[in-house]
């Protein structure tokens, strides 16, 4: 009889772990982005040294391939920024952790376009993008939201 008592009480704790971690999992992973979200993928950088957009090549982006991007960057004055330096970085800033891959501009498209490759979300949610630039008008840089 004490053997039955004690894997049920077994079978009951265990339970009530999964449920628990289950519940604070669900309270993480469901929370959205934040309502006020900015989404635009055209906008100043932080410090109004250039105009930048970033577009996804091929359609929307998707959790598991690989994605490349086209970057456009131009001065105040609406001239395309050629030869600059771009960083890569970003994450997702619910969950505390990186991207899970090393985006890098691979080609200079010219008229200020640079081809991002190797970017890859590996799942659904808020994801940031964090771009330095070091161009003709110094450095600045910018964070692109991306929700997928």
């Amino acid at each position: 009889m004490s053997n039955l008592l004690s894997r049920r009480s077994v079978l009951i704790g265990a339970t009530i772990s999964l449920l628990a971690t289950g519940a604070a999992c669900a309270g993480f992973f469901g929370r959205g982005a934040p309502k006020d979200l900015d989404l635009s993928l055209v906008r100043s950088t932080d410090a109004g040294r250039y105009l930048a957009e970033i577009k996804p090549n091929g359609g929307k982006p998707s959790v598991g391939p690989m994605h490349s991007w086209t970057l456009s960057l131009k001065a105040t004055d609406g001239s395309p920024v050629d030869g600059a330096s771009v960083s890569i970085d970003g994450g997702m800033p619910q969950h505390g952790h990186g991207l899970p891959t090393s985006p890098a501009v691979t080609k200079a498209l010219g008229n200020g376009r640079y081809l991002i490759e190797g970017m890859r979300f590996n799942m659904r949610g808020w994801w940031v993008l964090d771009l330095g630039i070091d161009g003709r008008n110094g450095s600045d840089s910018i964070r692109f939201n991306v929700v997928i």
